[in-house]
């Protein structure tokens, strides 16, 4: 069995010396008595795959692939400290010599936190990540092929924000942020882009009765490798009249201005929206809202539930987004809140809960976020509507996981600035790209030391401008047996299907049978 070709990797600048520190003065914040877990853990998997590039069915090669997984889990959480961050280093083994476009391994981590330096005053978050993700919505996933080299690149991150919150008595509250942060994608033709974001919000209090105001200023500038200086300004007042201790009705209204290359249309204007929020009880929240900005009619909801056995999340939203703003701003509905939600009421200590739902979410092969959506990489701007809602349940024997999602992206800036990033051939497949799916998984306890795992899931990508599609079908079933009190077995058969495999082409559907055995050990 031999070892092939090596990660690429691009070269990046340092990060600047403040982030660091800043994670180091969340550590060494004063009254920090926090209980930490750190759980170190080892994986090693054995896979046999009869399509291990996914290519068209005539042109499949089987594979054998060996994988060890070191990988450390940790957090705190305490009155001046919150801090959680995941790590791990895959390194892949083939049994066939000068396999092309694999990798030998790879690695990825993320951190975030949040120090309390001056209670009720000044506040540090911070956060840094390393991660793989897809160039282009169409080819070989990250998630479903962690060893192809195709359709891949490492997207760095990091971002620090300081803020600063005051009240004024009952009258009124200050919060007031500044952001500095960095994205950086290992990939030919993807921008380096630096920002700095202030954040002004003044809030009324409790003074104001039953009417509550607030006035907010957001400004980002960001230095693009490619595109130069860009930015964007918003300003808003908004208004909320509570009808009901629970229920109240809302309205806004602002300008917004935008600065980037853009063929026609304006990049400013006026905007306004009218809605309502209700919280019927400490478990239910809901919210709602339409309105208009200058790229046309907008709308927002966002519905969030628990009860004892489940734990419900909707949002849809509408607005400006850019790839790398994304990457910096997680999806709103993430696996882990939504797990963490679910087992808050048996599991009150938040660090442990943290380490379950981490455990949950590895041996049920989940993904970070409940959402079949590609945030595939360009360097424009994008008009975004994107609905994803997404439930879990938790009953004596059975646990799962349920979602569905659709999402529309219409560029608004120039095509120039993407086109060294997908070449001519592929330049027009990320302009304007619709995507939906669904998702289910499901974990059934047999006994106190076996569980048996299903999932499957269905996701349809188009591209707008040149009509390419792709349809994707996944199922996998398997068991899971803990053979001692810190190492666990797995087994998993899996079907693929899909239309566009390796790097994206269409070289016809393909379908992918493969069996894969790993053994854990928490060290």
């Amino acid at each position: 069995m031999t070892i092939t070709t090596g990660e690429r990797r691009a070269g990046a600048a340092r990060m600047p010396r403040m982030v660091p520190l800043a994670i180091a003065a969340m550590l060494l914040a004063s009254e920090c008595r926090a209980d930490w877990r750190v759980v170190p853990a080892l994986t090693l998997k054995e896979r046999y795959t009869d399509n291990f590039r996914q290519q068209s069915n005539d042109l499949k090669q089987s594979q054998f692939i060996s994988e060890l997984t070191p990988s450390v889990n940790f957090a705190t959480n305490s009155q001046r400290l919150i801090l959680n961050g995941t790590a791990q280093w895959r390194h892949f083994a083939y049994r066939d010599d000068d396999l092309r476009d694999t990798l030998d391994h790879s690695f990825e981590y993320a951190v975030s936190g949040r120090a309390t330096l001056a209670k009720d005053l000044l506040y540090v978050d911070a956060n840094a990540s390393e991660t793989p993700n897809n160039i282009s919505v169409f080819g070989p996933r990250v998630e479903d092929a962690p060893y192809l080299a195709s359709n891949r690149a490492k997207v760095k991150t990091w971002r620090i924000s300081p803020h600063l919150e005051q009240r004024y008595g009952r009258l009124a509250s200050l919060s007031l942020r500044y952001t500095r942060d960095r994205v950086e994608g290992a990939a030919r033709g993807f921008a380096t882009t630096v920002g700095d974001g202030v954040n002004v919000n003044l809030a009324s209090g409790t003074a104001f009765g039953d009417l509550g105001w607030g006035l907010s200023y957001l400004r980002q500038e960001l230095e693009d490798s490619i595109n130069g200086e860009t930015s964007s300004q918003t300003a808003a007042a908004n208004l909320r009249y509570a009808v009901t201790p629970r229920m109240g009705l809302t309205a806004r209204v602002g300008y917004d201005r935008y600065r980037f290359q853009r063929v026609g249309d304006d990049t400013a204007g006026r905007n306004w929206s009218y809605g309502f929020d209700w919280s019927p009880s400490l478990r239910t929240r809901m919210s709602a809202s339409l309105g208009r900005h200058f790229y046309g009619q907008t709308g927002a909801f966002s519905l969030v539930h628990r009860s004892r056995r489940t734990s419900w999340n909707v949002v849809y939203d509408d607005g400006i987004t850019t790839s790398r703003e994304e990457f910096l701003l997680p999806a709103t509905i993430d696996t882990g809140t939504l797990l963490d939600r679910l087992f808050a009421t048996s599991i009150p200590d938040p660090v442990v809960r943290q380490q379950v739902v981490a455990d949950y979410i590895r041996n049920s092969g989940l993904p970070a976020s409940l959402t079949d959506d590609v945030n595939f990489l360009s360097n424009r701007y994008f008009h975004q509507r994107s609905l994803i809602g997404s439930m879990a349940f938790k009953l004596a024997r059975t646990t799962g996981v349920l979602s569905v999602s659709r999402s529309e992206r219409i560029a608004l800036s120039s095509q120039e600035s993407d086109s060294m990033l997908l070449g001519n051939q592929l330049s027009s497949r990320n302009d304007n790209v619709r995507q939906k799916g669904a998702s289910a998984s499901f974990d059934y306890r047999l006994n106190p030391r076996m569980n048996a795992v299903a999932a499957l899931s269905w996701s349809r990508s188009l591209s707008l401008t040149s009509g390419t599609e792709d349809t994707r079908r996944d199922f996998r079933i398997g068991l899971q047996r803990q053979l001692g009190r810190n190492v666990r077995a797995t087994v998993d058969l899996q079907r693929r299907f899909g239309t566009i495999g390796f790097s994206g082409l269409s070289n016809g559907p393909y379908r992918e049978h493969s069996i894969s055995a790993s053994l854990s050990a928490q060290l």
